[in-house]
């Protein structure tokens, strides 16, 4: 079997033809789908003709959502080049270690990035394509504008087998050690948008208009075909900033976004989140952690029945489970709030033990999925595919269980256990409880090392402004809520907790400092 993407975008072209498709909020650029079309089509001629960007070729974008839009699903599924999608916000060793290990042909750049990036692209014989005209001429360097001037917009005519050909690559969080590239098809994309379409509730049609202020290269950018084959528009904006994601919203009237918990909970105390009308918002997705179910009721009292959780994984590349905005409206929905939602149709979960065989309806075990969205590997990394992938199905390395009504529950990962007298202790539960203290912004909890119990159970707790509990204070408050033995034994109030360019609270870096002189990481 095989797919020309780009004429399944063209039949899109002509239904929607001048509705808007993609904007970029800092660049102020404007495309409809029309214009979108012939500008991927472009792209991919480009690469092709003047790149020379075949099959089995790879090329790599450390670009900001704006430009990264530009080079997304709509223009790498038209292609033969295979392209990687990196986090613009990740550190530069992580970015050379990707490149080493993925060994692409070009490297599409900001040009904020060329004085660090350049030589040591070049000393690798990798091309560099600037996204705007570079302010000096080097051997390997390449202005984008420059190589599109005068490329046809006709249909580049690739034919690629949706199941077997590769054609993107995206890096995993690396939150639990050293970040995997993922390994995508046309299909993968597919069932993404499918699972989207799948569920009961709709956040996608024609007058869609969705915000991506997270990483488009990250889970941000799973919905972005969803938009695309409705009819809808996407928005990107390049800065984290919240403030100027509500003046956003209230400018452009967008009706869906996402936003990770950690900036769920600052939204509540920022001021622009009352200054600007966010009342087009129909949708928040929410994810990539536990929310606090004390918090999320708080939004919802604030914003409304908008809010919706996702739970996925860059291995398996959908919404694998869904809490819907009217499970959020329940009876008992103070306990499914806890929940990642129901499992999504066309997905596969098992919950199974240490020896990989299925547990009782009801226990507690690690997390297996499979559906077409699972990916069929790590790239150069058989090692790692090995390990973690058992007939098709990926194992995430979650604990979770499945009630009676089909709601999945995570409690941890399974490197957040902790193990302390003989009994397990999830830092999520620990989390949820600190976090329902009115004076805790956010916390953190993990083991750490203790003669008596092997490992202990440790917080450290940003606080909000205004606020000055004592450390007494919120121990006493989850041993109220959780019991003695899972409240922590000792708390560190700080100023700021570690997180990803994606917002997840890095729990492997808080606990790595406390077991840094120690032979082994946990008791």
């Amino acid at each position: 079997m095989k797919m020309n993407f780009a004429r399944t975008f063209a039949q899109l072209a002509v239904r929607h033809g001048d509705r808007e498709a993609l904007v970029n909020l800092e660049r102020q650029r404007r495309y409809s789908f029309a214009e979108l079309h012939r500008l991927t089509n472009r792209i991919v001629n480009m690469m092709r003709e003047r790149l020379q960007l075949r099959r089995g070729d790879r090329y790599l974008c450390i670009l900001e959502n704006d430009n990264l839009s530009l080079l997304h699903t709509w223009t790498a599924l038209k292609g033969e080049a295979a392209a990687a999608f990196t986090n613009f916000r990740d550190a530069l060793d992580e970015h050379v270690a990707q490149v080493d290990q993925l060994r692409p042909k070009v490297v599409f750049l900001e040009n904020v990035l060329l004085d660090r990036y350049f030589d040591w692209l070049h000393e690798r014989g990798i091309s560099v394509v600037c996204m705007d005209p570079p302010a000096v001429r080097r051997e390997g360097l390449y202005g984008f504008d420059e190589l599109l001037a005068g490329v046809s917009d006709h249909d580049p005519g690739v034919e690629s087998d949706p199941h077997a050909d590769i054609l993107i690559y995206r890096f995993t969080g690396g939150t639990t050690g050293k970040s995997k590239c993922a390994q995508y098809t046309i299909d993968n994309w597919l069932a993404c948008r499918d699972g989207f379409y799948a569920e009961s509730e709709q956040a996608f049609d024609a007058d869609t208009r969705l915000l991506h202020m997270a990483p488009i290269s990250h889970g941000s950018g799973l919905s972005v075909l969803a938009t695309l084959f409705r009819g809808g528009c996407t928005l990107t904006q390049n800065a984290p900033d919240l403030a100027l994601w509500c003046r956003n919203i209230a400018a452009e009237r967008v009706t869906v976004g996402s936003l990770v918990p950690t900036l769920l909970y600052r939204l509540l105390d920022l001021p622009e989140a009352s200054e600007h009308d966010l009342s087009s918002l129909q949708t928040v997705y929410y994810g990539a952690a536990p929310m606090s179910p004390s918090k999320l009721a708080q939004l919802q009292q604030r914003f409304g029945n908008i809010f919706l959780q996702i739970y996925g994984a860059t291995e398996c590349l959908q919404a694998v489970a869904t809490l819907s905005k009217a499970d959020h409206l329940l009876a008992d929905a103070a306990s499914r709030l806890a929940s990642a939602g129901r499992v999504a149709p066309g997905v596969e979960l098992m919950i199974v033990d240490e020896h990989g065989v299925e547990v009782a309806a009801g226990a507690t075990g690690e997390v297996w999925l499979r559906s077409r969205a699972t990916i069929s590997g790590y790239q150069g990394n058989p090692e790692a595919t090995a390990a973690e992938f058992s007939n098709g199905f990926w194992k995430s390395g979650d604990l979770g269980y499945v009630d009676a009504q089909g709601y999945l529950f995570i409690v941890d990962r399974k490197k957040d256990m902790i193990i302390t007298g003989g009994f397990n202790v999830y830092a999520v539960e620990v989390e949820a409880a600190l976090n329902a203290h009115p004076a805790v912004a956010i916390s953190a909890v993990v083991g750490i090392p203790h003669a008596e119990w092997g490992e202990a159970v440790h917080a450290e707790v940003v606080v909000r402004a205004g606020t000055q509990p004592s450390v007494a204070e919120l121990i006493e408050h989850v041993k109220e809520r959780l019991g003695r033995f899972k409240a922590p034994k000792s708390l560190l109030l700080v100023s700021e907790l570690p997180v990803s360019p994606v917002g997840k609270v890095l729990r492997r870096q808080v606990r790595d400092k406390y077991w840094q002189d120690q032979g082994r990481r946990i008791s």
